[in-house]
């Protein structure tokens, strides 16, 4: 019996090993694992993928005005009831110097100065030394504020155009004249008028015009405007 011829010794380079394994394995072996750890590949990374956003992510926003704050200042008037008279309540028309001018309903109890008050307040320049604050209200009245040195257009009386003067021909003796004389000078109401007579029944004669300063309702400005127009 004749002797095996000696075994081959392994290749020792890289690029032989190689060739000699792929030639052991197979290229159609090759082939197939590669196919299947691709497809083992493709279906871990489908399965751990991240879901889709839902459709609604997608849409765009709708947008709108900004909301703002109201600005007090332009608040509307208080409502008139149809009938003031049932609620006992009174409806007042608040006019001239004053933030929001209108019609009003308050409380029969309320005074001058809350429906300047509820009209927002006298505006800059309102002359409120002629008015009387504390005077009661009544239903259907005109509260009127004036500016300094102004005439309310209503006041003066029928037949005098707005504008010309309605003082009388001479000057008012202020120890003299008697609250419808005072009520015919400019700036000077019926509130002013009887206060006049009434610090001069308290307090006596004036003795200069400087003293009408002492009167309440009449203010530096308006003692000014009067100084011409009444005498001692």
């Amino acid at each position: 019996m004749s002797e095996l011829p000696p075994r081959p010794s392994p290749p020792r380079r890289l690029t032989d090993r190689c060739s000699a394994w792929l030639h052991w394995f197979g290229a159609g072996r090759l082939v197939a694992a590669a196919v299947s750890v691709l497809i083992v590949v493709v279906g871990a990374l489908w399965l751990v993928r991240s879901p889709l956003p839902a459709t609604e992510t997608g849409l765009p926003l709708a947008s709108g005005p900004a909301l703002s704050a109201p600005d007090p200042t332009l608040q509307p008037p208080v409502p008139v009831s149809a009938d003031p008279a049932e609620s006992g309540r009174v409806v007042v028309h608040v006019a001239g110097a004053v933030i929001r001018p209108g019609v009003y309903e308050l409380d029969p109890a309320a005074r001058v100065d809350a429906a300047i008050e509820i009209a927002g307040g006298p505006s800059p320049g309102a002359d409120l030394n002629g008015l009387n604050l504390a005077q009661p209200l009544s239903d259907g009245q005109r509260v009127y504020v004036p500016v300094v040195g102004e005439v309310d257009p209503y006041a003066v009386p029928s037949g005098v155009p707005v504008g010309e003067s309605s003082t009388p021909a001479g000057p008012v003796d202020l120890n003299r004249a008697d609250a419808a004389e005072f009520d015919t000078l400019p700036g000077v109401g019926p509130a002013t008028a009887a206060a006049i007579v009434g610090d001069r029944d308290r307090n006596g004669p004036f003795a200069s015009v400087d003293d009408l300063d002492r009167v309440p309702g009449i203010g530096p400005a308006k003692l000014d405007a009067l100084r011409d127009l009444v005498t001692v």
